[in-house]
């Protein structure tokens, strides 16, 4: 199991799910008036389809009732990756990429983006998604408002970008610190740690990663100025994330108190 004792992250936020990448709770994190987010009812992580017997039995015991993989069909397809069935779990497929974004093509171009300029990068990237994934994002937030009781993973494949902008956006609306977003999203790193050996080696056997791997090394961080660089535009291009939530996910005021009222204590 993974921690971090030293920091203000809440102790410790990593789950063990046998065959699940980087998977940890968003719970426990306080906010600019004192409140403190439920745990252990909103998860994170990457893909979960090597989940193995073992992991489904831990899954079980961690109370997930609901799944939502971000991830685009040919993704899926085009990594052999289908999530299996798990007892007692619901798996709600809502795509939240960048149009055509996993055609080698698109790829090699975002690989030497990130090669000369990683953060812009990101900031490039992240913008795209949060532009882009407002229908997916609402159907995850309207479950979150109607359905306080299910707990339920939001995923991606490495959990990382399109998880973290959603995660992001998340503990914003709840008022979380921007210090401990920003932590929450470095996480990653270490969440990561462990299987970085494997998904490099899976990443070296596809051509046009392995042809631009000074791009891939660098889009598979998740550094604190990345997110630090990301709340100060959802600021200041959307007026803030509650300007985000009425003109992206088309849900008001009401929806949002609802939202925080669910999930704070």
């Amino acid at each position: 199991m993974l921690v971090n004792a030293e920091s203000s992250i809440p102790y410790p936020p990593f789950v063990d799910i046998e065959g699940v990448i980087n998977i940890r709770s968003v719970g426990g994190y306080t906010t600019s008036t004192g409140r403190v987010v439920k745990p252990n009812i909103i998860y994170r992580s990457g893909d979960v389809s090597s989940i193995t017997e073992r992991g489904r039995e831990q899954f079980t015991q961690l109370g997930v009732h609901v799944v939502f993989d971000f991830r685009a069909d040919n993704e899926i397809k085009d990594y052999d990756s289908a999530t299996p069935a798990i007892e007692g779990v619901r798996i709600i497929r809502a795509p939240a990429g960048i149009p055509n974004a996993f055609d080698p093509v698109s790829i090699a171009m975002r690989l030497k983006k990130y090669e000369t300029n990683e953060l812009e990068a990101f900031l490039v990237t992240y913008q795209e998604i949060l532009e882009t994934a407002g229908e997916t994002f609402r159907k995850v937030f309207t479950h979150l408002r109607d359905y306080p009781d299910q707990t339920c993973l939001v995923h991606c494949t490495a959990g990382k970008d399109r998880t973290g902008m959603f995660i992001a956006l998340f503990m914003m609306v709840l008022g979380v610190l921007d210090t401990q977003v920003i932590q929450e999203y470095a996480l990653t790193s270490a969440g990561l740690a462990p299987v970085f050996h494997l998904l490099t080696r899976k990443f070296q056997n596809i051509a046009v990663f392995r042809d631009n791997w000074k791009g891939m090394i660098a889009m598979g961080t998740s550094k604190p100025e990345t997110m630090t660089a990301i709340l100060q535009i959802i600021r200041e291009k959307y007026g803030g994330v509650e300007g985000y939530f009425k003109t992206h996910l088309q849900m008001d005021e009401q929806d949002i108190e609802k939202i925080r009222s669910n999930y704070l204590l």
